[in-house]
């Protein structure tokens, strides 16, 4: 299995190149510097595997939820690399890519800051293999709103600094391990990105678009009033 993955849904730029179970990668902290980075990221990595695009079998991106520019940047460029070699892409959450890298535990919650006191949340548990599987939905909501099994389990994620008090108080004393100076990286997105291509989740470049959860809870409103607008006119 050969693949490329890239993440720029944070002030982190990283770019992973996984071949046969091996994975190198590059990682910078540099913010508003993506799109300086990516591409040279990318042919560093190709080159020094002494690889071409057209050879790789797939390519994955953190597909969110992250900052709204460094989403779009990372799925035009995947976008744009896939049509030109024609591979498919698979889109990785970059909530499990950090449950992925940093969870020390069978169960992590992470916490994404989302701002106006509001996180992008996940419950993640371990399975047999070592991979990640979300349980429920990722969502993005209030701290006091948030919901979880009561099952001790690992803090991850900017969240978990921002909101400490908080969140340590609604979860109610079971998280006794946190890892909040943390952001996504690419050999994260790799390793997930490679088990979802064998999984069959890859899609066409067009259709590598990213997840924004505010936008997807701002729809759900919206068709709810709709919805009821459409009942109060029945005759």
């Amino acid at each position: 299995m050969k693949l490329l993955a890239i993440d720029t849904s944070t002030n982190a730029c990283s770019v992973a190149l996984l071949v046969d179970g091996e994975t190198r990668q590059r990682f910078e902290i540099t913010p508003k510097a993506h799109t300086t980075l990516l591409l040279p990221m990318v042919e560093s990595l190709l080159t020094e595997a002494e690889l071409k695009l057209t050879q790789l079998d797939a390519l994955a991106f953190g597909c969110g939820p992250g900052s709204f520019t460094g989403l779009r940047i990372a799925a035009g460029v995947v976008q744009g690399l896939a049509f030109g070699a024609d591979l498919p892409v698979v889109p990785v959450s970059t909530l499990a890519a950090l449950a992925q890298q940093y969870s020390n535990k069978p169960l992590s919650f992470v916490a994404m800051d989302a701002r106006i006191g509001e996180v992008f949340w996940g419950v993640y548990e371990k399975n047999a293999d070592g991979f990640v599987e979300l349980i429920g939905q990722e969502v993005v909501a209030h701290i006091h709103d948030l919901t979880f099994p009561p099952r001790h389990a690992v803090g991850i994620g900017s969240g978990w600094a921002i909101y400490a008090q908080a969140l340590s108080q609604h979860t109610q004393g079971w998280v006794t391990d946190i890892h909040h100076d943390v952001l996504p990286q690419a050999s994260a997105i790799a390793t997930l990105g490679a088990l979802g291509f064998h999984q069959g989740k890859s899609v066409c470049a067009q259709d590598a678009q990213p997840v924004y959860l505010r936008d997807k809870v701002a729809q759900t409103e919206i068709e709810r009033k709709n919805a009821k607008l459409n009942v109060e006119n029945t005759p």
